[in-house]
């Protein structure tokens, strides 16, 4: 089943930084997911997440404030 990945940020470096290493392990794994990226503000305040970068799969936020490692990745997107 695919995943839907959303990565929460106004566009700063680290969630441009987030944004690369999940392409990378989800092409790197061949993950079956779909990226998409939320910059609106409003759109980022639903998920109740007051620091950015965050990462949500399937409308759960999984991390938040922070670059993930890819290994951190490939844990959550695997689980």
């Amino acid at each position: 089943m695919s995943k839907i990945v959303k990565i929460l940020g106004t566009g700063c470096p680290k969630c441009m930084q987030t944004t690369a290493i999940v392409s990378d392990v989800v092409k790197e794994n061949n993950i079956d997911a779909t990226i998409e990226k939320v910059e609106d503000i409003m759109d980022i305040m639903k998920y109740n997440v007051m620091a950015t970068p965050a990462v949500v799969i399937n409308e759960e936020v999984v991390i938040k404030g922070r670059v993930p490692s890819k290994s951190e990745l490939i844990e959550v997107l695997m689980g």
